[in-house]
């Protein structure tokens, strides 16, 4: 699976969620209340990785899908 064909999502332990995903435009950031934010692959990273470390376990849960329908021109899972 390669970055464009996903999309990841951070869930925290009280529900708020953040997407991310890589269209043709870069990294893009949909954040809980919709705003959507171009990013580098560098603060993605910086995201995911402490939400991997057992740090962060029982805070943080990190859901990788494959997209599934298109959404103004990009493949997201939600709207």
């Amino acid at each position: 699976m390669k970055n464009y064909e996903c999309v990841t999502y951070f869930i925290t332990k009280n529900g708020r969620k953040q997407i991310w995903y890589k269209d043709k435009e870069g990294w893009k950031q949909k954040s809980g209340r919709g705003i959507i934010r171009k990013v580098t692959a560098e603060q993605f990273l910086s995201h995911l990785l402490p939400a991997l470390t057992s740090d962060y376990r029982n805070k943080v849960w990190v859901v990788v899908e494959k997209k599934k329908k298109p959404i103004r021109g990009t493949y997201l899972n939600s709207s």
